[in-house]
């Protein structure tokens, strides 16, 4: 696989993977923790949908200031270590159950990843930089992208497995070792991208750092600010769901006409390049917003509508392995949920009340086990290893497809994989659709084979998009701000990820499954639309760069 690569690929690609270890371990028991009424924090679907999204949304908003730093002050090497040490602090103290702890870890895990997630993707673009291997680029990111998935893949078995043994606070510090082992790898592998840490000192044109945070960081707090506190005081209610949403939607304002001012500021061979990428990032805003549900709704759909049941051989291996665990069907004082799963609150108490194990309100009578006895299942979130699973199985296929296309000069431009990327991914949630007709709306289990099924259709969609963004962004970025346009890309994926969370909290209102799956459906194909609308002007303007 290296063969044929720049020297750092390897060592970008395994700092990457252990970067997303700790990552998606974190966020795939996020959720499940939050709404555990025993040993988590016992939050509704909505709270902890919301508190997701606000989260996963800052965690890619400031890549936007740390590619900035990195560009003038820092440097990547110094940003990527620095990023990667409050990372693995931050997911270490998420173990300790306190809810002041808990928003410090996630402040850290915020602020680290803007440092480090830009910056190692920009890095490797500068690698491939050279004319040696420049033809190579998309390949590359292919590759790091592979290694992004092996981490998100094999962490949810550690994450299960610790949490189902030890509980939560387990699983988070795990995490917060692969951060660390993560930096370590990346610190072996230093002189190998020595060269390519170049700092872009500012141009004329540019914004000076003083000017950025007096007119695009400190309005963007006191916006925050006021999207917080002004709709309640005024209306009495959110504008947009909820506070958080308000304040994040305010506070971007400023962020967005600071990208918008680069165009205006451009010298004039830049302003296309730039207004492609700002147009690609607009449309990539649904893509994530539908993609990053895989931590709430899809999360949700795993954990309650489901069979998660396993007999037999794969019973004893994932007992053994510590990969499923027991559930009494045993009357208890358990928390009540109505017949879609809402969990009830009465003055901000959880209602319990003497019944069975909420797991079994959706399964045939027939097929209900004897009372006093239980059943094992596997832990839900290791349903958040089906996509990183299928970008392992899918990628060197995709790979050998398009260099198949490329020895015959067929092959996509990166513009035009990105848009098959977004209908591609529109027919993931018709497979969703699919699953609630087969499971009767949640009155009875669905199979696991519709959330496998879901994954691997939106992962082909995922491999045509994701990577082919950072590479166009690498591509066409002004060599100058390169960074400070990777944290545009990011920035997107913030709003996408902050509207996932939107979405999922309307999760509860939607009595038919099938009609909040349409709406997924309906979004990734206006996308795919307008991205088809502008492909012949994208074209164009990678041409004029002399790329592809």
């Amino acid at each position: 696989m290296w063969k044929n690569h720049p020297k750092a690929l390897p060592f970008l690609f395994f700092s990457e993977m252990w970067e997303r270890f700790g990552y998606y371990l974190m966020i795939g028991i996020f959720t499940l923790y939050l709404k555990d009424v025993k040993t988590g924090y016992g939050m509704t679907e909505a709270e902890s949908a919301d508190l997701y999204g606000t989260f996963i949304a800052l965690v890619f908003f400031t890549p936007f200031l740390g590619g900035l730093i990195a560009d003038r002050y820092l440097g990547y090497r110094k940003s990527i270590i620095i990023g990667g040490l409050m990372m693995g602090v931050g997911y270490c103290l998420m173990a300790v159950h306190d809810i002041t702890t808990l928003y410090i870890s996630m402040t850290l895990v915020i602020a680290g990843n803007g440092f480090f997630k830009p910056n190692i993707s920009t890095l490797l673009g500068n690698v491939y930089s050279t004319p040696v291997y420049k033809a190579q680029k998309d390949e590359g990111y292919n590759i790091f992208y592979m290694g992004i998935n092996i981490g998100a893949f094999i962490c949810n078995f550690f994450g299960a497995a610790l949490y189902v043994m030890m509980g939560w606070s387990y699983a988070f510090i795990a995490a917060g070792i692969g951060m660390f082992i993560g930096v370590l790898v990346f610190l072996t592998g230093t002189k190998h991208y020595t060269a390519f840490d170049i700092k872009k000192s500012a141009q004329p044109t540019d914004m000076p750092f003083t000017r950025i945070v007096l007119l695009i960081l400190l309005p963007s707090v006191i916006f925050g600010a006021a999207g917080w506190l002004l709709p309640g005081l005024m209306w009495n209610t959110a504008l947009f769901g909820s506070s958080s949403t308000d304040a994040f939607i305010f506070a971007c304002l400023p962020v967005i006409y600071f990208y918008t001012s680069l165009y205006a500021t451009a010298a004039k061979e830049e302003k296309r390049p730039i207004l492609a990428l700002l147009a690609i990032f607009a449309v990539v805003i649904l893509f994530w917003a539908v993609f990053k549900q895989n931590g709430s709704a899809l999360n949700t759909w795993a954990d309650r509508y489901t069979n998660r049941e396993v007999k037999g051989a794969p019973e004893k291996v994932f007992e053994t392995l510590r990969f499923s665990q027991q559930i009494a069907y045993t009357k208890d004082s358990v928390p009540l949920y109505d017949e879609q799963f809402r969990l009830q609150k009465e003055d901000g108490k959880i209602i319990r009340t003497y019944d069975y194990s909420s797991y079994f309100k959706n399964i045939k009578p027939e097929s209900l086990p004897q009372p006093g006895s239980s059943i094992s299942v596997w832990a839900t979130n290791l349903s958040q290893s089906m996509n990183p699973g299928w970008v392992i199985i899918f990628t060197p296929l995709i790979l050998a497809f398009f260099t198949w296309l490329r020895k015959r000069n067929r092959e996509p431009s990166t513009a035009t994989k990105i848009t098959w990327g977004l209908f591609i991914s529109a027919l993931s949630a018709l497979v969703m659709v699919g699953a609630v007709y087969a499971s009767n709306n949640g009155a009875e289990k669905a199979s696991t084979w519709w959330l496998i099924a879901s994954y691997g259709v939106i992962t082909v969609g995922e491999l045509f998009l994701s990577p082919m963004g950072l590479s166009i962004v690498s591509k066409l970025s002004p060599a100058r701000i390169t960074a400070l346009m990777m944290g545009g890309w990011f920035l997107s994926t913030s709003i996408g990820n902050k509207l996932s969370g939107v979405l999922a909290t309307m999760w509860d209102d939607y009595d038919h499954k099938a009609n909040y799956f349409w709406l997924n459906f309906a979004l990734l194909i206006a996308a795919a639309a307008a991205c088809f609308a502008m492909l012949r002007w994208l074209n164009t303007i990678l041409k004029e760069r002399g790329i592809n």
